[in-house]
């Protein structure tokens, strides 16, 4: 697998722009008749786009996706779906596709009406641009950015079991309002292998599983968490483990970006969680530890104090021998086994 650099555009059937005024933002997408899978948010309160999406993502088949960033067009009622719709119509009258053909995705701020005499013009100006350039995967991946300080994007090539080659790209936002089961997170992942509607969504299911649902910032869950993976059909080719490994790839390189962006971030914690029954288990185990707001502050403080990472461990819910449990804290250029299948080892705090 090589990494590339030409972020959501190494798709070359792929275009993409994205324009901003101020603090609106309006990213389009774009590939004619392309497959698609998605996940939403698990909050109860979802935004109007995501009862848009939901509908026209249905059939497995959109043509371009459209994301503004400023208004969550949340809490809004019909009129904040007339509104979405109303947005989509315009881009999908520019493109010449069915509006039905459209997913789309927003992120701001939450119970304002979508301000449509800024993001049309917005919009116009986006869908106008389109193309296949680095400039052009630039303007796409900061014009849905909130408040992140970076863009986020992942691109690879990888090859198929029969040799095929391939690629996997994506773009995201999200930095705070993170919580496991996603957050205020928005990503789009793209390839141009040929994959039907199920394969689809049961690769991206398993990727997303370990990697955004996996994220944890402030522990606020969002109410217009989507993403979506879109096939453009270029290549034809039969699902293999190479695939949802270049997948999980990039999925997890956005995830841990979103991470390492939190709002005040100044530390980026990963926790591995082996032995465990299986793999649920090892998820909320970890979840648990991730989440713990003690086991945070002895990160922020530098404080080795590994009662909080056994004591965040037992009440994860998961059944577990405390007597057989091993931990250790690693640094980029050092590990200290702090546990040792249940005994406490010597060990040097600064260090």
């Amino acid at each position: 697998m090589k990494e590339l650099d030409t972020g959501i555009c190494s798709i070359e059937s792929i275009k993409a722009n994205g324009y901003r005024e101020g603090k609106y933002g309006v990213t389009v997408i774009y590939h004619e008749n392309s497959t698609a899978a998605a996940v939403y948010t698990s909050n109860q309160v979802y935004a109007a786009p995501i009862t848009i999406t939901k509908k026209h993502i249905a059939d497995g088949k959109i043509s371009a996706i459209l994301i503004n960033s400023g208004n969550a067009n949340c809490y809004t009622k019909e009129e904040g779906i007339t509104k979405g719709l109303e947005l989509a119509e315009l881009v999908a009258d520019k493109l010449d596709i069915p509006v039905e053909d459209m997913a789309v995705c927003s992120t701001g701020v939450i119970g304002r009406q979508m301000p449509l005499d800024i993001l049309k013009p917005v919009a116009v100006k986006s869908v106008e641009g389109l193309s296949n350039s680095r400039d052009n995967a630039i303007s796409a991946a900061d014009a849905i950015l909130t408040t992140d300080l970076v863009r986020k994007e992942c691109a690879v090539e990888s090859t198929l079991a029969d040799g095929t080659k391939f690629k996997v790209a994506g773009i995201c936002k999200g930095s705070g309002m993170i919580a496991p089961n996603m957050g205020t997170m928005l990503g789009f992942v793209t390839t141009d292998l040929a994959l039907d509607k199920d394969t689809l969504q049961t690769a991206l299911n398993r990727a997303v599983k370990k990697s955004f649902n996996m994220v944890v910032v402030d522990g606020d869950e969002s109410t217009n968490d989507t993403v979506i993976l879109m096939a453009t059909n270029d290549i034809e080719a039969e699902y293999d483990e190479n695939f949802q490994e270049a997948l999980d790839y990039v999925c997890m390189s956005l995830a841990k970006q979103i991470a390492k962006d939190g709002e005040g971030a100044e530390k980026f914690m990963e926790v591995t969680c082996s032995g465990a029954k299986c793999q649920d288990d090892a998820i909320l185990v970890s979840k648990s530890i991730t989440s713990s707001s003690l086991v945070k502050t002895a990160l922020k403080g530098a404080d080795p104090n590994w009662g909080r990472i056994i004591s965040a461990m037992g009440y994860s819910g998961v059944e577990f021998d405390p007597d057989n449990v091993s931990i250790s804290i690693s640094s980029k250029t050092d590990t200290a086994v702090i546990v040792d299948k249940g005994y406490v080892t010597t060990y040097d705090d600064e260090k």
